[in-house]
Order: C-alpha cells, then structure tokens, then sequence
C-alpha cells in the first residue's frame, strides 16, 4: 500500500513515521510547499518522491491513499482532490473547516466509494479506549457531567481560534465516549494577546440525556495542563494525559439523597480509588493502523466523515457565540 502525505510540518513529520512503521505500507511521497520542509522529509525518509505542488502527488496513479496534514483552509480542496482521483483520504483534524465543506467531502467519499477518515487523535489512545470500556460496562453508572482543562502556552495559530486548535478534541471525545447528540453551545472567551484569533475559550455544550460538558481551553497559560474529569451516578473519573504511570483514576465517590425526599442530602459516598492499566501504545499510531486497515477492508473509519461533519458544526456553532457574546446556539 503506497501512501502520500501532504504537508511535513508540525504534524506530518509525525504522520509519516507511523505509516512507515506499518507493515506493508510504503510512505511513497510527500508534498510541501517549503523547500526546508522538502529537505527535512527527503532526509528522514530516503528514497521517498518530494513535490512542491500537492496536485502532482494526488495524481500519481502509484499512490493509493493520501493523508492531508496542512492548515484548515486547505482541507477542503485537497480532499475533494483525492477522493476524486480515487484515492482513499485521512485529513488531520478538523475534517473542514465549514460545516458544508464537511458535507460535501462526505458526500463525494460515498460518491467514489472511497475511504474517508479524520484524525480525532484522542480517540485512539488507550487511555480514552479503556474509559470507554468502563463507561460501556456501567462502571460509572449513567454519566452526568464533563469537566476538561486543555491548556498550554501555544502553538499560537493564524488561521484557527484555540476552539478549532483544541477544544475539537474534546468534541471528538464526547462523540466516542458518549454516544449522545449535541444539543447546545455556549462559548466565552477572546483574543488576549493581540493576535487576531481566541487564544482563550470556555465551552458549555448539551447533550441528550440531561447530560452537560464544560471545556476550557488555552494558548496563554503558563502550563501545560490536560486533565478530563467524567462523573456518573455510580462513579468518578480523572483522566489526566500527561501523567506518566497513573492516567486514569476511578474513584467510588458521590452523593447519597434520602429516597423518600429526593431533593434532601443524605449523605457523601467516598470508598476506595483505583488506577485501571491503559495501554501505552502511541495513539497516533491508532490512528494509522487504523486507516490503513479500514483502506485493506474497505471498512467504514471510527472516526469518519459523519464525527467529523458533527464535530465541524459544534465548532461553527461554538464560534458564533463566542463571537456574540455567548449567545445559545441550539444545535
């Protein structure tokens, strides 16, 4: 399998190494636009076709599959592109940077009957798969409430507000793990350092089931900070990414309401915390192997052009409001 990559910046160099650490599959050729970016892929992958323009290495009939990892903007084109070659795509998150581009990226991957595929990287990690696993056995009973910190100092963005950087992210893992419709949006924030984009937003999103999340994300904090907080009626969870042993704590924690006056507290549960063992497999690496099988399989992708049409309309509507003073946006 012979795969093509767009753009060696910040996330390809670490596309390409993955694809090429899979079995069977040959990072053919990548395309970019600076020399240096050129250079640097040249170096690291030998033997491997270098383009200026995207369009010669979409053309190549040698090349199966295309994985776009370039600025937003230019999702679209190169993906309508590809998939009209006939080449199976995956496009670094998000999908569009429009809802309707979404769609229509959708809409043409059935057309061609062609794979497509955006890279909510979080999903594929193992630490989100095993909080999967204990939400789908009930371990937390039903989920009320999701609580996320995701803040860093940069990586400063031109063409992207901190919402479409970093809080998709959390959209992509409330699709997974939940499994509920969006219901609604609230956004706050602004633009603190004069650099013509949100560096700073705070999300309140709706969903079915009565249940609610709440996302703060961030380039201008002093550190780096990614923790997720899950509470169900039974049970609570911290997810913290960065921790290095212990990245998923369970904790038998909650309220106890007196059962003839349901509004009366009765009492606090605390018991016992517990570590549950993740996998450490890079989730990037997920997210090749999985493209690559769904492209051997013909499968449809866990995270496909319906999460990411989803995921675009969140963020759209997430815009908005924080562009009008955090009006509701009902989805």
């Amino acid at each position: 399998m012979r795969v093509g990559l767009i753009g060696f910046g910040y996330w390809g160099p670490n596309l390409a190494r993955n694809l090429g650490e899979i079995r069977g599959v040959t990072l053919a050729a990548v395309a970019d636009r600076s020399s240096a970016r050129r250079e640097a892929a040249g170096a690291r992958h030998p033997g491997t076709f270098l383009f200026d323009d995207p369009v010669e290495l979409i053309a190549r009939p040698d090349i199966q599959a295309v994985v776009v990892a370039t600025p937003v903007a230019t999702h679209y084109e190169l993906g309508l592109a590809a998939l009209e070659a006939g080449k199976d795509v995956l496009i670094e998150k998000p999908l569009a940077a429009t809802g309707a581009e979404a769609e229509m990226l959708v809409e043409v991957a059935q057309r061609e009957a062609r794979v497509l595929m955006v890279d909510h990287t979080y999903v594929y990690a193992g630490a989100v798969r095993k909080i999967a696993e204990l939400i789908d056995r009930g371990e937390l009973g039903e989920i009320r409430y999701y609580d996320s910190l995701r803040i860093n100092l940069g990586l400063f963005q031109t063409d992207v507000s901190v919402i479409w950087d970093l809080a998709i992210h959390d959209v992509a893992l409330l699709q997974f793990l939940l499994r509920r419709r969006f219901l609604s949006v609230q956004a706050t924030g602004g633009c603190h350092l004069g650099e013509g984009v949100e560096s700073v937003a705070h999300l309140t999103l709706g969903l079915d089931g009565d249940a609610q999340a709440h996302v703060n994300v961030s380039w201008i904090s002093p550190v780096k900070l990614r923790q997720t907080i899950i509470v169900g009626d039974r049970k609570m969870l911290l997810y913290d990414d960065l921790e290095p042993d212990e990245k998923i704590k369970v904790y038998d924690r909650g309220v106890v309401f007196d059962e003839d006056r349901p509004a009366l507290l009765r009492d606090y549960r605390i018991g016992d915390m517990w570590a549950p063992r993740v996998d450490r497999r890079e989730a990037l690496a997920g997210v090749c192997a999985h493209f690559v099988d769904c492209v051997r399989r013909r499968a449809r992708p866990l995270t496909g052009g319906a999460e990411g049409v989803e995921s675009v309309r969140v963020l759209e509507a997430a815009q908005w409001s924080l562009r009008h003073t955090g009006q509701l946006v009902k989805l």
